[in-house]
């Protein structure tokens, strides 16, 4: 039995009035999703426990069957795992994103135009940063360049319990009463203010004005956390696998849980990405005896954040037939396979963020194609059916049953 977890990341949301009160789930043409939806166990799990932030983090732990009351730390030390940064006890990491902020000054006064600096390409990112490490690195601290606009601050003998606000959580608004507090808060914005004199006029983002793109105009520091402490997945669960995913995140994780990641070129972690590599990598995993494949797409979360409905519709479908891909392939090769499809969380159009909102999900097997059933696959056909896990962590052993 082979194993394929696809995750559309944030594809569940809210109705949007203008669109007939429907979600972009419900909207989107998915028709191998719903005819699946017919022949599964569908429901709705709760992927981030009370009391933690409805983080891809939290959430993507959740679905990879890793409990987030026994095993997060923090997200940046997940993420510190994928760019290789080896870190000790006595490290606090954060995510420090590149990001365009308004002209206002003081910084106080500044707001957050956009959170990813436009999807700046990894190289303009990392001749920034590289500029950025001459001047902020020191003994206790060192910045490290990760893919696109996302990277990660260490602070060597750090201490945590610093007050973060994740910069896509306050897009389009103004950053006063979300700069960095607590512990390390003065600090951390001391170098995000210094990071605004660096860049504001560095020739990367001259260039990009020129060409009418966001420039990268300061950093900003979130997601604080310490050495993570996963166990392998294969002592959890018995099965060897594998990750494809576009983001660091997800690809610390599958580093962290002993799992292999499966590098696709043309994965941008957007709706432009390389759905069909995604797809192929994935088989030819599977055909060549690897037990489980996560395939992670980004695409459907960053169309949510910039608001974009009709990239956000466009993305679900094309992860739709990412799934379809797979499972033809596993079909024509005579493997019997067991599906299961969900986001990690919510991320609706109208707030641009996450929310902790129960997602829906499905569970197909394709040498026993039953189950309670929905007519197709959403987050109210899901909720319709009355199936609701309360800890989406226990849905792992349930899938791999």
């Amino acid at each position: 039995m082979k194993y394929v977890i696809i995750l559309g990341d944030g594809m569940a949301g809210y109705p949007l009035p203008e669109r007939e009160n429907k979600t972009c789930l419900q909207i989107a043409d998915t028709p191998f999703f719903d005819e699946l939806a017919k022949k599964s166990t569908v429901g709705l799990a709760k992927t981030v426990p009370a009391g933690f932030s409805p983080g891809s983090d939290v959430a993507n732990l959740s679905v990879m069957g890793y409990d987030p009351a026994e095993f997060y730390t923090g997200r940046s030390p997940l993420e510190a795992a994928s760019i290789g940064i080896p870190l000790t006890e006595a490290d606090v990491t954060y995510r420090c994103n590149l990001v365009t902020l308004s002209e206002e000054e003081p910084y106080e006064n500044k707001r957050m135009l956009d959170y990813s600096a436009g999807e700046i390409t990894t190289a303009e990112a990392r001749e920034l940063i590289d500029a950025l490490r001459a001047e902020l690195d020191r003994p206790s601290f060192s910045l490290h360049a990760g893919i696109s606009y996302r990277h990660c601050l260490v602070a060597h003998g750090g201490m945590t319990g610093s007050v973060l606000t994740p910069p896509h959580d306050i897009t389009d608004r103004p950053v006063a009463g979300h700069l960095p507090g607590g512990t390390a808060g003065k600090t951390l914005l001391a170098m995000m203010k210094r990071s605004h004199e660096i860049l504001r006029n560095h020739p990367v983002n001259r260039a990009r004005i020129r060409a009418g793109k966001n420039p990268a105009n300061s950093v900003w520091f979130w997601g604080e956390g310490t050495k993570p402490r996963l166990r392998p997945f294969f002592d959890l669960y018995g099965k060897r696998g594998a990750v494809i995913s576009a983001v660091d995140l997800v690809k610390g994780i599958g580093i962290l849980a002993g799992l292999d990641v499966i590098e696709v070129e043309g994965a941008t972690g957007n709706w432009d990405t390389n759905f069909t590599g995604k797809a192929d990598a994935a088989a030819n995993a599977l055909l060549s005896g690897t037990d489980l494949v996560y395939v992670h797409m980004e695409a459907p979360d960053e169309c949510g954040h910039h608001g974009d409905v009709e990239k956000k519709i466009y993305s679900i479908e094309q992860v739709s037939r990412v799934a379809q891909r797979i499972a033809g392939r596993l079909e024509r090769a005579g493997e019997r396979y067991a599906m299961l499809v969900m986001p990690d969380h919510p991320t609706p159009i109208a707030l641009k963020t996450h929310t902790a909102d129960p997602v829906p999900f499905l569970i197909y097997r394709s040498d026993s194609p039953s189950g309670n059933g929905a007519p197709r696959y959403d987050e109210e056909a899901a909720g319709g059916t009355g199936l609701f896990v309360p800890r989406a962590c226990e849905l792992m052993r349930a899938f791999l049953r």
